[in-house]
């Protein structure tokens, strides 16, 4: 294992598993206070048509790399859609769950269509559906790093204004709080999250790195901060441990990261719920015997 971690290769990887780990949670705790859990998954199939149109352009302008603006395209469609998805929740043009879906379904139609008309492969796409972490280089680390700076540093520094938000809007109102320009500022950084974690899990499986942690946090934690907390250090170990395990044996590192996720999911429910079986019964009183 140390021979590997001299590895570039498996450096970049780990280190891209470490700040997307690290980062998707953050905004994923705020979805999951305004029961919007499945907003990624919206984001992210818009983030897939931005990818295949920054592959066409790249293709049409004779770059030697056909896929060089895939990654900035897919952060300005993602913006776009995250604005608009918004924007049409907050004026109540439409149903949240509806525009959900009509960016989910327009986003990877127009995704296929545009990688296929940009000469793109089969390969070229489920990468990334799927994530393709193994291919990653220091200019995806770079991305990385200033994508998930500005996450930690947006989302934990209005922590507080943007709680109060995603808690209860009308208090958030009453306080005087720019309720719309967090709103659209919760919607921003989900796009950002996904444009960033895109090359770990793909974009049909990055609303699960987002949402998983925290609902393994929430789980063990009471309080918004120590779930928020715990959500973190869990993507980070789910993160790290599925790359780790990649390197041994031949796995989807994306696919596998996120299953991780659920079985953890499901052992932390199990024990979480047997403790609290034995916390009721502990405070119950016990019936007394009666004397002979």
């Amino acid at each position: 294992m140390i021979e590997l971690l001299q590895d570039p290769l498996v450096q970049r990887m780990l280190l891209v598993s470490l700040l997307v780990g690290a980062s998707a949670p953050i905004v994923g705790t705020y979805l999951v206070q305004r029961r919007m859990a499945l907003l990624g998954d919206g984001i992210g199939h818009v983030a897939l048509a931005g990818v295949a149109a920054g592959w066409l352009a790249g293709s049409l302008a004779g770059f030697a790399h056909a896929d060089a603006l895939a990654i900035p395209g897919a952060i300005v469609f993602a913006i776009a859609g995250a604005v608009v998805i918004e924007h049409m929740r907050s004026r109540g043009t439409a149903a949240a769950d509806v525009v959900m879906a009509i960016m989910f379904y327009g986003g990877i139609a127009s995704g296929v269509l545009l990688i296929s008309a940009a000469g793109g492969s089969n390969a070229n796409l489920m990468g990334y559906l799927f994530g393709s972490i193994s291919t990653v280089t220091w200019t995806d680390v770079w991305v990385t790093v200033a994508l998930s700076v500005v996450i930690l540093a947006v989302g934990l520094s209005l922590r507080p204004a943007l709680f109060a938000v995603t808690h209860d809007q009308d208090f958030a109102y009453s306080t005087g709080l720019p309720v719309r320009a967090l709103n659209m500022t919760v919607a921003v950084l989900s796009a950002v999250t996904i444009t960033a974690s895109m090359r770990v899990v793909g974009v049909l499986l990055v609303s699960a790195l987002m949402i998983l942690p925290v609902a393994i946090a929430q789980l063990v934690t009471r309080s918004f901060t120590r779930t928020m907390t715990t959500a973190m250090v869990v993507g980070v170990v789910l993160c790290l441990t599925g790359v780790s395990i990649t390197l041994e044996h031949d796995l989807q590192p994306g696919s596998l990261i996120v299953v991780l996720g659920v079985a953890l999911y499901v052992l932390v429910s199990i024990g979480a719920s047997v403790v609290r079986r034995r916390r009721r019964r502990a405070r119950t009183p016990q019936p007394q015997e009666a004397l002979p």
